[in-house]
C-alpha cells in the first residue's frame, strides 16, 4: 500500500524537555531568552547582543516571534506539522526558516523605532521534533548537540569568526577556545533587515537527547563532559541545572542558557 504525505509509518515518540537560563558569574544582566513549547514540540535558545536594553529585547522578540509564526503556520492551509514519511517532504524546515526571518525583521524594525535599541541582534538555535524527525533552524554561535548512546555530535555549525579561521586552516580548534575573537559572530538575527538561516533535519531514535545552548555553556564545557553528564543523569529535569553549575564553576564568563529534549518511545 502506498503512503501519502498525510500518513506516516513513523513511531509515535514522546518528548520530555527541560530548560534553564542563568546570568553567570561575570555579567550583571541576562540577555539570553529561551522557549519551551511542548505542545508544538518547539524549542528555541536566543543569545542577544546590543547592550543592556538591546540584547535582552532582541532575544525576547526572537523567541516570541518564532513561537507566534510557528503557531500561525500550524493553523494555515499548508500546515507543516502534518506528518510526512521522510525528511525531504517535510514543510517544517521552511516554516522554521520563515519564522526566524520574521523575527529578524521584527527585531530590526524595533531597533529603527527606538534609538536605545540601535544595533541589537541575537543568535537563534531552534528545534522542532515531529514523530521520528527533528528539524533545526540556526543563526549565530548558539549550538545544537545530539547525544545518542556513545556519541555526542554538534549538529549546528557556528557562524563565527574563529570557525571561519578553523575552516581556513589558520587556527586549530584548541586555539579557537582561547582566541580573543571567539565572541565575534558573522551572522545574527535582527542586526540587518534580512539574514541567511541554516536549516537541517535528522531522523531521531528512542533515547536521543538534543541539547540547545548559548555559547556561555558551549565555551565552558568540553563535548565529552556534556556527554558524560547527560548519560549519567537519568532525569532530564535535572540536566540544565547541573550543566549550568558546571559552567559557573569554570568561571561563568557569560550568560548561560540550555534546553534538553529527550525522545522516548
Amino acid at each position: 500500500m502506498s503512503k501519502t504525505a498525510g500518513q506516516s509509518a513513523a513511531p509515535r515518540l514522546k518528548v520530555v524537555s527541560a530548560g534553564q537560563t542563568d546570568v553567570g558569574r561575570k555579567r550583571n544582566h541576562n540577555e539570553d531568552s529561551f522557549l519551551i513549547d511542548d505542545e508544538l514540540q518547539l524549542y528555541v535558545v536566543a543569545d542577544g547582543m546590543g547592550g543592556h536594553a538591546g540584547g535582552g529585547t532582541a532575544s525576547r522578540i526572537a523567541v516570541e516571534t518564532i513561537d507566534k509564526e510557528m503557531r500561525r503556520a500550524r493553523e494555515s492551509r499548508d500546515n507543516p506539522f502534518i506528518s510526512t514519511s521522510n525528511l525531504q517532504d517535510s514543510l517544517i524546515p521552511e516554516a522554521l526558516r520563515n519564522a526566524v526571518e520574521k523575527a529578524c525583521l521584527a527585531i530590526y524594525t524595533a531597533a529603527q523605532e527606538d534609538p536605545r535599541l540601535s544595533g541589537m541582534g541575537t543568535t537563534v538555535i531552534s528545534l522542532v521534533v515531529k514523530d521520528d524527525q527533528a528539524f533545526f533552524a540556526h543563526v549565530g554561535d548558539s549550538r545544537a548537540y545530539l547525544v545518542r548512546g556513545e556519541l555526542i555530535q554538534q549538529i549546528s555549525e557556528d557562524h563565527s569568526l574563529v570557525n571561519e579561521q578553523i575552516k581556513a586552516g589558520m587556527i586549530t580548534p584548541e586555539e579557537a577556545k582561547h582566541s580573543r575573537y571567539k565572541n565575534i559572530i558573522t551572522r545574527s538575527v535582527g542586526f540587518e533587515e534580512e539574514v541567511q538561516v541554516d536549516v537541517m533535519g535528522v531522523l531521531t531514535e528512542p533515547n536521543d537527547v538534543f541539547m540547545l545552548c548559548s555559547d556561555g555553556l558551549a565555551n565552558m564545557l568540553e563535548d565529552r563532559e556534556i556527554h558524560e553528564l547527560v548519560l549519567n543523569t537519568p532525569d532530564v529535569a535535572d540536566m540544565p541545572k547541573k550543566l549550568i553549575d558546571m559552567a559557573n564553576d569554570r568561571g561563568g564568563d557569560d550568560n548561560i542558557t540550555v534546553i534538553l529534549v529527550k525522545v522516548q518511545a
